[in-house]
C-alpha cells in the first residue's frame, strides 16, 4: 500500500508539473504604483514569476534601465487620472528585454536620451522570440521600439513621436536589425531620422503604417530579403523611401506622398531584384521611383501623378516590366541617363499621348516614346529646368518625338492605353 501511495503521489506530482508547463494554472498579478518611490517598476518586475501580469497603475514614473529576463505581461491602467506616464529624463533606457513571450502595451514611454556610445530606446528587445510591442505612445525617444536578434514579435498600433533635428543626433522610431518573421502593423511614426529601419531582416511584414515628417526615410531597407510592405502612408519624409541591396521585396498598395527636395525620392530603389511593385500612388514627389542596378522588378498598377519625374531608370537597371500604370500630369514620365535600354514598357496609360485607336480596341496605333529629350538635357545640366516651359523645348520634343534620335530608341510604350487603367479604389 505505501508503495502504491508514494506511486499514486508521484504521478499526482507530474501531471501538477505538466499543468503548469502547459499553462493551464493561472498566473499572478503584480501591481505597482507611482507612490511606491524610486524604482517602483523595476521591483515589480523582478517580484513578478514567469507568465504573470505586471499592472503599472496610471500615475508617472521617474524610472529607466527596466531590466525584464522572463515572460512576462506588462500592462499600463488606465483612470480618470490619466495613464500610466514612464519617464526616463533624459537618462538611460527604459525597457531592456532579454526574454521570449513579453507583452509590453498601454504604457506612455518618455525623454529617452541621447547617446553616441549606445542605441537607447523606450523599448528595446534583443536575442527574443514571440514578443509583443502594442497601443503604447512613445515621446521624444532616441530609438523609438528596437529588435536585435528577435524572432516572431509583433509590433502593433503603437504611436511614436519624435523631435529630431539634426540626423547625426537622431534614431529611429522602429528599428529592427538581424530579425526574421516581425510583423510591424498600424504604428504612427513621426520626428525620428528613419520611420522605420530594417537591415537583415527576413520575412517579415510592415502593414497599416504612417510614416510622416521624418528626417531622412520613412521606411529604409537594407540587406532585408522576401519581405513585404502593404497599405502603408510615407508622407513628407526628407528623402522619401529607400529600397536597397535586398530581393523578394514586395511593394503593394501604398501611398508615396509630396517627399519632396533636392535628393527626395517617393521610393528609392538599390540593387534590388526579383521584387514586385503594385496598386501604389505616388503623388507630387520629387522622383516618384529611382531605379540604380535593380533587375527583375515587376511595376504594375501603379498611380504616378503631378511628379517632378515619374520614373527615373539608370541604364545598369535590366530586365524590369513596366506594364498597366497610369501617368498623370507628370513633368517627366520617363527618364535615363543611357540611349540604351534593357526594360519593357508596355500598356501603360500616358496623359501626355497624342495618339489615335482607330480599331477601338482601346489601345493606341502609335507607340508612345515617354522619354522627352529635354529630360535628357536636363539630366546633363540640371540648371536647364528654368527652359521647362519655353517654346524652344516644346520645338524640340516635337522634333524628337516625330524622328527620335537622341532619346532611346528601344524605350517605347508600343501598346499604350487610350484610357486610364481603373483600380479597386484603395488610392
Amino acid at each position: 500500500m505505501r508503495v502504491s501511495g508514494y506511486i499514486a503521489s508521484v504521478i499526482l506530482v507530474a501531471a501538477w508539473l505538466m499543468v503548469v508547463s502547459a499553462g493551464s494554472v493561472p498566473a499572478g498579478v503584480v501591481r505597482t504604483a507611482p507612490g511606491s518611490g524610486d524604482g517602483a517598476i523595476s521591483r515589480a518586475v523582478a517580484a513578478a514569476a514567469p507568465g504573470d501580469t505586471v499592472v503599472v497603475a496610471a500615475g508617472t514614473y521617474r524610472e529607466h534601465n527596466i531590466l525584464v529576463k522572463s515572460p512576462l505581461y506588462i500592462t499600463g491602467e488606465m483612470s480618470g487620472e490619466g495613464r500610466a506616464i514612464v519617464d526616463a529624463g533624459g537618462d538611460g533606457e527604459i525597457f531592456t528585454v532579454t526574454s521570449s513571450g513579453v507583452t509590453i502595451r498601454g504604457l506612455e514611454l518618455r525623454n529617452v536620451g541621447t547617446s553616441f556610445m549606445e542605441d537607447r530606446a523606450a523599448i528595446k528587445i534583443e536575442d527574443a522570440s514571440g514578443c509583443t510591442v502594442e497601443d503604447n505612445l512613445i515621446v521624444n525617444a532616441f530609438f523609438g521600439v528596437y529588435l536585435a536578434n528577435a524572432e516572431g514579435c509583433l509590433v502593433r498600433r503603437n504611436v511614436l513621436r519624435g523631435k529630431s533635428v539634426r540626423e547625426a543626433t537622431s534614431g529611429n522610431g522602429i528599428h529592427l536589425w538581424h530579425c526574421r518573421s516581425i510583423t510591424i502593423e498600424d504604428n504612427t511614426v513621426t520626428g525620428h531620422r528613419d520611420g522605420i529601419y530594417f537591415e537583415f531582416v527576413n520575412d517579415s511584414r510592415i502593414t497599416g503604417n504612417h510614416s510622416e515628417n521624418n528626417l531622412r526615410y520613412g521606411l529604409h531597407f537594407m540587406f532585408s530579403h522576401d519581405n513585404e510592405y502593404e497599405n502603408n502612408a510615407f508622407i513628407e519624409n526628407g528623402a522619401g523611401v529607400a529600397v536597397m541591396y535586398s530581393s523578394g521585396v514586395t511593394m503593394v498598395n501604398n501611398r508615396f506622398e509630396r517627399n519632396w527636395g533636392g535628393a527626395s525620392y517617393g521610393l528609392l530603389l538599390k540593387e534590388i531584384k526579383d521584387s514586385e511593385i503594385k496598386g501604389n500612388y505616388f503623388y507630387l514627389n520629387t522622383i516618384a521611383i529611382y531605379s540604380e542596378g535593380s533587375n527583375r522588378l515587376l511595376v504594375t498598377e501603379n498611380e504616378f501623378v503631378s511628379n517632378g519625374y515619374a520614373v527615373k531608370i539608370m541604364a545598369n537597371s535590366m530586365e524590369n516590366e513596366f506594364t498597366r500604370n497610369n501617368f498623370k500630369g507628370n513633368t517627366f514620365d520617363v527618364s535615363t541617363n543611357s540611349r540604351q535600354n534593357f526594360n519593357t514598357f508596355r500598356g501603360n496609360y500616358w496623359s501626355g499621348y497624342r495618339g489615335y485607336d482607330l480599331d477601338g480596341d482601346g489601345v493606341g496605333d502609335v507607340p508612345y516614346h515617354p522619354v522627352r529629350l529635354f529630360s535628357l538635357l536636363v539630366e546633363k545640366e540640371p540648371s536647364g529646368v528654368i527652359l521647362m516651359n519655353s517654346l524652344f523645348v516644346g520645338i524640340i520634343d516635337a522634333a524628337e518625338r516625330a524622328l527620335p534620335v537622341f532619346t532611346p530608341e528601344t524605350l517605347v510604350d508600343a501598346g499604350p492605353l487610350i484610357e486610364a487603367v481603373g483600380f479597386d479604389g484603395s488610392h
